[in-house]
């Protein structure tokens, strides 16, 4: 599903998400804005990349728009929500359990630049998960997608950082409620590329009971059938199973129709995450 700059939210993905906002009239303050109007200017900016100056006057103020995402940011609104609509699919049978995971590497654009370094705020890394490389100033989404292309979760770190070491994190940020017994964390399958194919990474897996389809580099196959010693030998590689890894890659390319993720523009990666989150709704109830 394309999603272009200036689409909102339909009816049908209004009536799923609207369950799980806050009640519009809070304890304190005034009436809320209504979310609806809010969360489709939110999605206008990311869907379009533009500067929020530049939000079209039918949304109202920017400054209220942009409070309504960093506040809702801060609090986890913006997680529990995409949260909630991935159990949401889990409960109606729409998540498949076949999970590839991968990363993506977006450019920051100069307006990204500029964050205050000291004291940032709580959950806020220090780098702001922006690095510098021969490229510029990019940043790194780290994902794991089920079978049908929907995005599970989201990690962010600098663009030059590792994929093997964000790895754990993508797994511990994998976790399903359900509506009778324990939530679920663990897929019944995991697909990755070879940047994933450590023993440190498979053997996590294995203790988790889940099975992993990960194909090992050239020259480290050539180095344990040297070994030739027991449990040197390259683990078993289902070459079938592996084609579905194309799942993470498309999901990436359904978030990158959004301009404002395929280029940075967020000064910190709280709003940047939660921009991800955004999309990831619209996506999920649009199922």
């Amino acid at each position: 599903m394309f999603v272009g700059p200036g689409v909102s939210l339909t009816d049908a993905q209004w009536a799923r998400i609207e369950p799980f906002l806050p009640d519009r009239k809070p304890k304190r303050g005034g009436r809320w804005r209504d979310h609806r109007e809010v969360i489709d200017a939110i999605a206008w900016k990311f869907q379009s990349g533009s500067q929020w100056v530049h939000l079209p006057e039918k949304y109202g103020n920017w400054r209220g728009v942009y409070d309504r995402l960093r506040m809702w940011s801060a609090d986890g609104t913006w997680e529990r929500v995409f949260a909630a609509l991935v159990a949401q699919a889990d409960a109606e049978g729409d998540l498949n359990w076949v999970v590839s995971v991968d990363s993506t590497v977006v450019r920051a654009h100069q307006h990204a630049a500029g964050a205050r370094k000291k004291g940032p705020p709580a959950g806020e890394p220090h780098d702001h998960a922006i690095g510098r490389s021969r490229g510029g100033l990019t940043t790194k989404i780290h994902l794991a997608a089920d079978g049908n292309c929907w995005p599970l979760v989201f990690h962010l770190t600098a663009g030059q950082a590792g994929d093997a070491p964000a790895f754990a994190d993508v797994m511990a940020r994998l976790r399903v409620p359900r509506r009778r017994g324990r939530l679920r964390n663990r897929p019944d399958v995991v697909l990755a590329d070879k940047a994933y194919s450590s023993r440190a990474i498979r053997e996590h897996l294995s203790r988790r009971g889940i099975r992993a389809v990960i194909p090992v580099p050239a020259d480290q196959r050539g180095h344990r059938l040297r070994r030739g010693s027991r449990g040197g030998r390259p683990p078993a590689f289902d070459r079938e199973a592996y084609k579905q890894r194309n799942t993470v890659e498309r999901c990436i390319n359904r978030l990158k129709q959004w301009r404002g993720i395929a280029t940075r523009y967020e000064k910190t990666a709280a709003i940047y995450l939660a921009g991800l989150h955004i999309a990831g709704i619209f996506l999920w109830s649009a199922r």
